[in-house]
């Protein structure tokens, strides 16, 4: 399955708190259990006013229909090429 990067715009997201990043995640799990199709949402990173996630589905379309059920912004879903870091030099 395709790998994902969601752009999201949060006015703040780099104050959030652990209390209301604890309910964004509360979210995005129950919406991830409740769709009908394969989805893994792998981790997020909340900087400045953006947040940004990476998940595992068969297409953008289910992507976007995640952020659509959680009330979550995509302001932009674009798939991994390739996956690189220290263990690849």
């Amino acid at each position: 399955m395709p790998k994902y990067i969601i752009e999201r715009t949060v006015p703040g997201a780099g104050r959030l708190g652990p209390q209301e990043l604890q309910e964004l995640a509360r979210t995005s799990n129950a919406v991830v259990d409740g769709l009908d199709s394969p989805y893994t949402w792998h981790q997020s990173f909340a900087a400045g006013d953006k947040i940004y996630c990476v998940h595992t589905a068969v297409s953008a379309d289910v992507v976007r229909e995640h952020a659509r059920c959680g009330g979550f912004p995509a302001d932009s879903v674009t798939e991994i090429g390739s996956e690189f870091g220290p263990w690849s030099a």
